[in-house]
């Protein structure tokens, strides 16, 4: 009898783990579980350590922690080296806090947004949707290659190159540049 209530454990551990596995994404190395907030993963990964600085410059800890749901376009370590030198630098000091939250904010949709939901509402806008963004621009969605792409409001595009990165109060989708708004 003891072997049996053994072997149904072992059985519904077996069952459960492949389910919590396929959901947990790497990003930056670091294990993406859906069970943690968009802070509290991304502060594990080693590709997000600009983006990491900069929320808790701008104060956006405690929002990117609350139940949301937050989409988030999370741009890479590497995204933000595309900037022009000096700009990070320059946005993280205390005195451009107004702008650089207006950039973070930018990167942010309310709602939780899947990658499929985001190529049906592209499909349904026949090759574009508009996403009303939390700092009020508007990021526009296209598809190209398989791929969605992002437009941004002086015309910069970033491409989606992790999709689907669930937390626990939203998603995020990795982007390979720092959007701009007006």
């Amino acid at each position: 009898m003891k072997k049996l209530i053994i072997a149904a454990f072992a059985l519904a551990a077996i069952a459960i783990t492949p389910n919590t596995y396929a959901q947990t994404k790497m990003v930056g190395g670091a294990a993406m579980y859906p069970t943690k907030n968009i802070v509290e993963n991304a502060v594990n990964s080693k590709d997000h350590t600009i983006l990491v600085a900069a929320v808790k410059a701008a104060g956006l800890v405690e929002t990117l922690q609350s139940a949301g749901p937050f989409t988030v376009f999370a741009p890479t370590n590497e995204a933000f080296n595309k900037l022009p030198k000096g700009t990070v630098e320059t946005l993280l000091k205390p005195e451009n806090k107004a702008t650089l939250t207006k950039i973070l904010t930018y990167h942010v949709v309310s709602g939780k947004w899947s990658a499929a939901q985001l190529m049906a509402k592209i499909k349904a806008g026949n090759g574009t949707a508009e996403l009303k963004t939390v700092s009020g621009g508007v990021l526009k969605a296209m598809m190209q290659g398989g791929k969605i792409y992002l437009v941004d409001e002086k015309g910069g595009k970033s491409w989606v190159t992790i999709a689907d990165v669930n937390q626990s109060n939203g998603v995020i989708h990795v982007v390979n540049t720092v959007l701009m708004p007006n």
